[in-house]
């Protein structure tokens, strides 16, 4: 098991991966943006705001000092949102060694270019750390894990030794972590995920039925499948943790930002509206138009995210997009 590990991002999320750790014994940091962050958090002992009624334990502490808090890990990971990444990656690298296994908790795609978080790693990174990239996704509501409900979720990575130290660094009796040499698929399956949960959300809006809402869950996965590997990834981690069991979660829980905000656009607010009442990121808004990107350079058709982001940003009212989708010409499943 690794000696030290850090967590960068007072996310809910973040926060609740140092509390995995440090529930174990795992001496953990999180690295806050401030300091007056890190001393409210280190005071109060809990995340008040993301995660009320939830406390850390002994082991974990919360420091802003980038030098002090992220050298010498044998562990860091990065659960921040996606825009915010990159700038992230930035500020810590002169601390990380080869040594340093990296791990993308972060679920969503860089805009414009639809740049998946190892991707913006390995261009921020010097080649001798590259085999210490490794991305986590799953079914992870992170409220229900911070509450010791039982979870699942996937590592991957290039290199076994790396993608082993994470999982048992994280691996517990309620948190279960799985091994997988598909990077770009357990990224994407995590990432797309969110555009399918905003349709979900749409649909419960409009309250169109279980029939219907099955149907976009179904083919959306079908959609996920085919940028995906067409992106490179393995066909059958779509049926696995990172795809589909990821993909049932948000889209029926009532925790998911996404389908929340897809529950508000079929009540007829905009996503400027709802974005003011937001108190975390959702992440399915940018990546919707950063996968559209991705899916035109790779000639991969995607008409679910297609109305989606039309919905977003174009202002097309949802009833239309149900008709649109339904009046596609017949073709066969498969």
């Amino acid at each position: 098991m690794t000696t030290a590990a850090v967590i960068v991002g007072t996310t809910t999320w973040g926060t609740t991966l140092g509390i995995i750790l440090a529930r174990k014994g795992v001496p953990v940091t999180i690295l806050a943006r401030t300091p007056e962050e890190a001393d409210r958090l280190n005071q109060h002992r809990e995340n008040r705001r993301l995660l009320p009624g939830i406390w850390f334990p002994d082991s974990l502490t919360v420091d802003s000092d980038v030098e002090k808090t992220v050298g010498g890990a044998d562990l860091v990971v990065l659960a921040v949102p996606s825009d915010h990444f990159r700038s992230n990656i930035q500020s810590i690298v002169e601390h990380l060694t080869p040594e340093t296994t990296v791990v993308s908790a972060s679920k969503g795609l860089e805009a414009p270019d639809g740049k998946r978080m190892s991707q913006v790693m390995e261009e921020e990174l010097p080649p001798e750390m590259h085999q210490g990239i490794c991305v986590l996704s799953g079914p992870n509501l992170a409220k229900e894990i911070a509450e010791e409900k039982p979870s699942a979720t996937v590592v991957a990575g290039r290199n076994p030794d790396r993608t082993a130290l994470v999982q048992d660094t994280l691996m517990s009796p309620i948190f279960r972590v799985y091994t997988s040499d598909d990077v770009t698929g357990v990224e994407l399956g995590g990432t797309l995920k969110n555009i399918i949960a905003l349709g979900a959300g749409i649909a419960d809006g409009m309250d169109m039925g279980q029939n219907s809402k099955s149907t976009l869950i179904t083919r959306g996965l079908a959609e996920m499948t085919r940028l995906g590997t067409a992106a490179g990834a393995q066909y059958l981690t779509f049926a696995g943790l990172a795809g589909l069991g990821d993909l049932v979660a948000t889209c029926y829980s009532p925790l998911s930002r996404n389908r929340f905000t897809g529950e508000q656009l079929a009540q007829g607010r905009t996503w400027p509206e709802i974005k003011k009442i937001m108190v975390n990121v959702v992440e399915g808004v940018n990546t919707t138009g950063a996968a559209l990107a991705m899916a035109r350079r790779l000639n991969v058709e995607m008409p679910i995210a297609q109305v989606t982001y039309r919905i977003l940003f174009e202002d097309l009212p949802p009833r239309e997009a149900m008709v649109e989708l339904m009046s596609r010409p017949a073709q066969s499943e498969w």
